[in-house]
């Protein structure tokens, strides 16, 4: 009678195809967090990009109606909820002064990066513009 050879689980053709997995697991992954990581900041990038240019186009239909600074500045603050309202700054490089014309508006916003893939801090702009009297 012959005896039959007992293999231990894990070992054999079945052990090594397991470590073979762990093994392309530990190549990918890597590639893998970087993209999703890299899908997250730029979709908090574009979402802050949305917002700021809201604030701006707030900021210049105020100035536009109203032709005040500190009403246009607390409208575009107001234009785009969710931020901090600290981080933000407004130039006004085009106002209403009773003439035709436009009231311009740039808007500056710093805020943190999420994951740090594209830096510590992200700044992004935004413009808008109106003619002046609605």
């Amino acid at each position: 009678m012959k005896r039959s050879k007992s293999r231990a689980s894990g070992s054999g053709v079945e052990g090594r195809e397991r470590g073979a997995a762990a093994v392309e697991f530990g190549l990918v992954a890597p590639v893998l967090l970087l993209l999703v990581g890299g899908i997250v900041e730029f979709s908090h990038m574009y979402n802050l990009q949305i917002s700021v240019t809201q604030a701006a186009r707030e900021a210049a239909r105020t100035m536009a109606v109203e032709q005040n600074k500190d009403a246009a500045t607390a409208a575009g603050i107001a234009g785009a909820p969710g931020l901090d309202a600290g981080s933000f700054g407004f130039d006004f490089t085009s106002v209403c002064t009773g003439a035709p014309g436009n009231a311009a508006v740039t808007v500056t916003y710093t805020a943190g990066a999420l994951t740090g893939l594209l830096g510590a801090n992200l700044t992004v702009e935004g413009e808008g513009a109106m003619r002046c009297g609605g």
